[in-house]
């Protein structure tokens, strides 16, 4: 089978060409290199480097490769850019995606994967959130990604092309940069490494769900499998997101602790003032991906930050 996967140089999406790669399957990886690098495309695949928002480059990749399901992970990632200048985000993240599912519909795509974010759309979950839970988006990223999901349900009505959103929550693991704002695993991770002192900001009570990149490829499979076998067009929503995650929650001071013990780090762990705008709370139900998918997260998160601990210790990424 043809698979597109767009930001498939990046952290989470070379990690998913990898496996199709490892299952048989033509991969065609459309990245523009901003954050991915092209040493994480596996050989076997065809890398594109093309910007997602170059709609006339994205419809002729497309239109000549002729994906029978793309796999949409390239975004702008970073919250805070987000909150500094919305409309570049919106350039990225809604625009590209709209140019990008235009020629999906143009070419004939079977069915579309989006990596969603149930870290940031939900807002304070001091329960864990179910798919159908309130919305509360508090960034301009997490506005987008909501504003994606409606726009999938609105070419699976107009166009008849099926799709079905992944609500990530905190993915972790191995090819996940530590200079970057996001993944705290890895940015605490490397500074311990390097004998440095982790900020921890706030109290370090906020609770997150980190999910290993592994089970997070695998429940991708899962979801592609369902939704080609059973192309759903109808439905709200809600129905058609599902949340991929441990179904576990850590706070941020234990998830240090996990990650001074794995790196041997003896040193303290700064304190700063809370961030305006940051949760308090981002937890999830995965129910549903348990009951639809047959997904089942397998890797712990202590076991998870180890192997993450080691890729760290032979990044090039280190000085």
């Amino acid at each position: 089978m043809n698979i597109l996967v767009t930001g498939g140089a990046g952290f989470i999406g070379s990690h998913l060409v990898d496996r199709y790669i490892a299952d048989g399957h033509d991969v065609l990886v459309v990245d523009d290199l901003s954050t991915g690098s092209r040493d994480n495309v596996d050989g076997r695949a065809t890398l594109e480097v093309a910007d997602i928002r170059d709609a006339d480059r994205i419809r002729a990749v497309v239109r000549s490769f002729r994906p029978e399901l793309i796999n949409h992970l390239a975004a702008q990632i970073d919250v805070r850019h987000s909150v500094a200048d919305p409309i570049a985000d919106a350039e990225t993240n809604i625009l590209g995606t709209l140019a990008l599912l235009r020629a999906a519909v143009d070419a004939n795509v079977r069915a579309v994967l989006f990596a969603s974010s149930g870290g940031s759309i939900y807002g304070e979950s001091p329960q864990p959130a179910a798919e159908d839970s309130p919305k509360a988006p508090s960034s301009p990223y997490a506005a987008a990604k909501l504003a994606i999901e409606a726009y999938l349900l609105a070419f699976a009505f107009s166009y008849g092309l099926p799709s079905t959103a992944l609500r990530y929550g905190n993915v972790y693991g191995p090819r996940q940069r530590p200079d970057g704002e996001a993944g705290v695993i890895s940015i605490f991770g490397d500074l311990m490494l390097r004998g440095k002192a982790p900020t921890v900001f706030g109290d370090g009570h906020q609770l997150r769900d980190y999910v290993f990149v592994e089970d997070v490829v695998g429940a991708n499979v899962l979801a592609a499998g369902r939704l080609l076998e059973e192309p759903d067009l109808d439905g709200p929503l809600d129905r058609r997101a599902i949340n991929i995650a441990s179904g576990r929650s850590t706070s941020v001071c234990d998830l240090a602790k996990l990650l001074a013990s794995a790196t041997g780090y003896p040193g303290p762990i700064e304190h700063a003032p809370a961030r305006a705008g940051e949760l308090t709370a981002s937890r999830l139900d995965i129910t549903r991906a348990r009951r639809t998918l047959g997904f089942a997260p397998r890797v712990d998160l202590a076991a998870g930050i180890k192997r993450t601990v080691t890729w760290l210790k032979g990044s090039a990424s280190r000085d």
